[in-house]
């Protein structure tokens, strides 16, 4: 990615995560600049400030006990000194390996879970879009079958995207569509498969069945593939994307996370605390309405438009691959 590219990104993802800066990331700024020592008082209310932005009590735990032990070891005085430890200790928790990114380097099968509202086909749409624009082979397999409406979803955005879509009959078993896609895959020598699933808690056992006969057509008819089970979760929802996870990990193991809306969200903080609490890696974040408005999930950019700073470290990296 060139310069200019990245730096547009980055302000489009300042842009999106303006609510949570209004309002938490001032907060904890206010705290840094209000304080002229560092006590209980200070801890206690950087611990209020980011359980209340929904980081969460073990990432704040974390990320607190980490503070104290480098103002301890680099005798730190004054509060306003504590602000980039906090930066970078918020940061290592929301860490992302080059490995997650694996499956963009190989053939994959990309397997999208989550409720149904979260965005779910939409970010298969954009990804769909993504990918191609990147030169990629792309297949959909449209496997929510209970939800007509997210068929003709896909099917726009395939006909956008101008990829294939394989789809069934309304009411149709979700595995044989995925079985259809698995084959045109292979016959079509696909470099990336995108399949949507029914978002449907209300009965795990069912859910739990379902995606492990879907994962078993796969491993039998194309186990060359790097296959990944990606769930959706809407940023809005604060705690409660942390509680849908949970339940889809349940399910079937989760090998990242995408979230969405976070741009009508104040409480950004979740980005934090599902991956550190989940111990699975965000690997897209949607903070618009426009297809450049998800993005690869980078930490850095993350809590740099969090915390306005300047993203020179990535437009210096950017500047490298040239």
């Amino acid at each position: 990615m060139n310069n200019k590219e990245n730096r547009g990104l980055f302000a489009r993802l300042k842009q999106g995560l303006s609510k949570t800066r209004d309002n938490f990331t001032k907060g904890l700024e206010d705290i840094f600049t209000r304080h002229d020592k560092i006590d209980e008082d200070f801890y206690e209310e950087l611990e209020e400030t980011l359980v209340m932005g929904d980081v969460g009590i073990a990432a704040t735990e974390a990320i607190l006990d980490k503070l104290r032990s480098d103002v301890k070891s680099n005798k730190i005085k004054r509060p306003d000194e504590c602000r980039e430890y906090l930066i970078n200790e918020i940061k290592e928790q929301m860490k992302v390996n080059e490995e997650d990114y694996e499956f963009l380097d190989r053939p994959s099968i990309i397997m999208f879970i989550g409720v149904n509202g979260v965005g779910k086909t939409t970010t298969i749409g954009k990804l769909a879009s993504i990918y191609r624009s990147k030169g990629k082979k792309v297949i959909i397999a449209a496997a929510d079958t209970f939800r007509a409406a997210a068929t003709e979803q896909l099917e726009a955005w395939a006909e956008r995207a101008g990829v294939d879509i394989i789809k069934g009959a309304e009411g149709a078993d979700p595995s044989s569509v995925i079985y259809d896609a698995v084959m045109a895959a292979g016959a079509r020598k696909a470099d990336v498969l995108l399949c949507d699933t029914a978002g449907r808690l209300h009965n795990k056992k069912n859910l739990m069945n379902e995606l492990a006969k879907m994962n078993r057509i796969i491993e039998k008819n194309y186990p060359d593939m790097k296959k990944e089970n990606l769930i959706v979760l809407d940023g809005t929802t604060g705690q409660n994307a942390l509680v849908q996870a949970r339940e889809f990990s349940q399910a079937a193991p989760i090998s990242g996370i995408i979230l969405t809306k976070m741009d009508g969200t104040a409480k950004g903080g979740i980005a934090v605390a599902i991956q550190s609490e989940l111990g699975v890696p965000v690997k897209y974040i949607g903070v618009g309405e426009g297809i450049d408005d998800l993005q690869e999930f980078d930490p850095d950019s993350f809590v740099n438009a969090l915390f306005e700073r300047n993203n020179e470290d990535n437009d210096t990296e950017s500047d490298q691959e040239e």
